[in-house]
């Protein structure tokens, strides 16, 4: 019997342009979303309601990630549109990297 392990999300680091997350993970990789992949992905219900009102941008160009707090299970990532609430979990990170 073979059993499969996913990946875990093991360090990151936003890049000095503040353009883009590198992330880290168990099994030796790494991994890199722009702050413009991050910030469209953002699931939270301030956004989802935007998605849900037809009001949320299809893009973010230029937006730099101003602030990555580490909440344990995920990232609370800022961006410079002043955009602050979004949490992505660690597994989704790696989901959105295709890991």
């Amino acid at each position: 019997m073979t059993m499969t392990v996913a990946p875990t999300l093991t360090g990151y680091e936003v890049s000095p342009e503040l353009d883009s997350l590198s992330m880290a993970t168990s099994l030796g990789e790494s991994v890199t979303l722009s702050a413009e992949t991050l910030r469209t992905a953002c699931k939270c219900a301030h956004c989802l309601r935007a998605r849900f009102d037809d009001r949320f941008p299809l893009g973010f160009p230029g937006l730099a990630i101003v602030e990555v707090a580490d909440l344990g299970y995920g990232l609370n990532i800022a961006f410079s549109d002043g955009h602050n609430r979004g949490i992505y979990p660690k597994s989704y990170l790696l989901d959105l990297a295709s890991l």
